[in-house]
């Protein structure tokens, strides 16, 4: 926090020493770089997964020395929502060690410093994880969810305080899974949640049914934490405060990606994230009008700004190299960094210049829903092209766990916020010029659930793709309503 751009200068210089005589260090030239940002930036390629496709292939493969010198035999398996094709994101030793537990570890730190008073520990940690499986292209390798990597190399202690057992937690079966975890955990005493929110509420509304309790807070009455992330929070709290309706609950946000622990939410009175600079990551940004080149120029932690939205690269200690993420995170705060994350780099819908970004939509969802009583589960958004005597608009699925008094209200407060909050979709929307309101379908529930399982994408890290710029996701579930009706 107090000298983040020395911090960061290490990390780069360790970074390239320590892969200087892989085969990508060779390539590059990293036994010269010694830690100058210019050479490193002139001399290495901003990539994308696809540009590192054939390497991590070969390293599912069983080849070493590819990327970074460690031996790799853990994958992370990310579907990601941007791509249709499995993206495997290689963990070396250093990247569970210095990077996702060290993040763990001052998680704990950092909850247990603004809340000296928990009694966390005397309790069990109720995790869900993903699956995993032995990678078939070579031995004594594996591949999965992050969430399952990590539990299934997590130390003695982190076990003993988690529930339920490894082998319940991992299990690759969705349903059968959910069922044994709630079967599990009504019977422990619960004092955190740890996982996405969207698959807790799952679990959450799955206990109650089981047990006939009103709240979850009557079945675990010791809770006092859910550490979620993966997902934006902002329209999910409504849900969680009427199943935890408690004024003990406490909640925090981490980032933590298959390729690397990025940020902790390090404040009681904030939501913002630190972004943590020295767990083997290095941190370069593309400022917003340049998500799309070719060759994208992209500026240093010293040269970030308050308030712009920059797609996030980083250069890790799993041997990913000004790797493009796909994320996108704007600055709350310089000193400390602190930031948010404001969606992806492929979900928005700018199909007219409105430039409406996932964090725009979260914050209009919350807003509607506030104002008219409602609570949603899930959401999709897609544009309404133009056509001949009509105008182009936005489309939303919405699944309300509680439909608002009044759906036309619902769908103005969302229009409005998205109105106030960002200036090119009001200008777009002023006299209807060149969008029209938005066309909302309220769809009952457990519709994103059955899309998702149709799509084999039920639990671990997978989540609903909120906006894009096309209606390839909105296409598929109107298509599903219609189905089941």
């Amino acid at each position: 926090m107090n000298h983040p751009h020395d911090v960061q200068q290490e990390v780069l210089l360790n970074l390239t020493d320590t892969a200087a005589n892989t085969e990508w260090g060779k390539q590059y030239g990293y036994v010269d770089i010694k830690g100058r940002r210019d050479v490193f930036a002139d001399r290495v390629p901003v990539r994308t997964y696809e540009d590192f496709f054939p390497f991590i292939d070969r390293m599912m493969k069983g080849e070493q020395g590819i990327l970074w010198p460690s031996t790799i035999t853990h994958f992370s398996k990310s579907s990601g929502t941007t791509n249709a094709r499995s993206k495997f994101i290689p963990v070396s030793p250093e990247a569970f060690d210095d990077c996702h537990f060290k993040g763990g570890k001052d998680l704990l730190c950092l909850y247990v410093n603004n809340y000296p008073d928990t009694k966390l520990f005397l309790g069990k940690n109720l995790g869900i994880g993903g699956s995993y499986q032995e990678n078939p292209q070579a031995p004594d390798s594996c591949y999965g969810d992050v969430s399952a990597l990590l539990m299934k190399n997590l130390p003695v202690w982190a076990e003993w305080l988690r529930t339920p057992s490894l082998d319940v937690a991992l299990m690759d079966k969705w349903e059968e899974k959910l069922a044994k975890i709630v079967q599990i955990t009504i019977k422990e005493d619960v004092r955190g949640l740890s996982g996405v929110p969207t698959w807790m509420v799952v679990l959450m509304q799955r206990v109650l049914e089981m047990t006939g309790k009103g709240s979850i807070a009557e079945v675990w009455p010791n809770l006092e934490v859910f550490f979620h992330g993966a997902v934006s929070f902002t329209p999910y709290r409504g849900l969680f405060t009427s199943l935890i309706p408690s004024d003990q609950m406490r909640y925090m946000e981490t980032y933590n990606a298959s390729e690397g622990f990025f940020g902790i939410q390090d404040q009681k009175d904030s939501e913002d994230l630190l972004l943590m600079l020295d767990y083997g990551v290095y941190y370069e940004f593309i400022p917003m009008e340049h998500w799309n080149d070719e060759y994208p120029k992209t500026v240093g932690l010293d040269q970030v700004e308050l308030g712009k939205s920059y797609a996030l690269v980083v250069s890790t200690n799993g041997g990913l190299w000004r790797y493009k993420i796909g994320d996108t995170i704007r600055f709350t705060s310089l000193s400390p960094y602190r930031i948010k994350i404001s969606g992806r780099t492929k979900h928005f819908i700018n199909a007219f210049g409105e430039e409406v970004v996932v964090e725009n939509a979260d914050l209009a969802i919350a807003e509607a829903c506030q104002l008219t009583g409602a609570m949603v589960n899930d959401y999709t958004a897609a544009p309404v092209y133009l056509d001949r005597g009509s105008k182009g608009g936005h489309e939303w699925v919405i699944e309300f766990e509680r439909e608002p008094t009044d759906l036309a209200s619902f769908v103005r407060c969302l229009d409005n916020t998205l109105r106030r909050v960002n200036s090119d979709y009001d200008a777009k929307r002023h006299s209807d010029l060149a969008l029209a309101a938005p066309l909302v379908h309220a769809v009952p529930k457990g519709t994103f659930y059955d899309w998702m399982a149709r799509r084999g994408k039920l639990g671990g890290q997978h989540k609903v793709p909120r906006l894009s710029n096309t209606r390839e996701y909105l296409d598929d579930v109107l298509e599903l309503i219609g189905e089941q009706v």
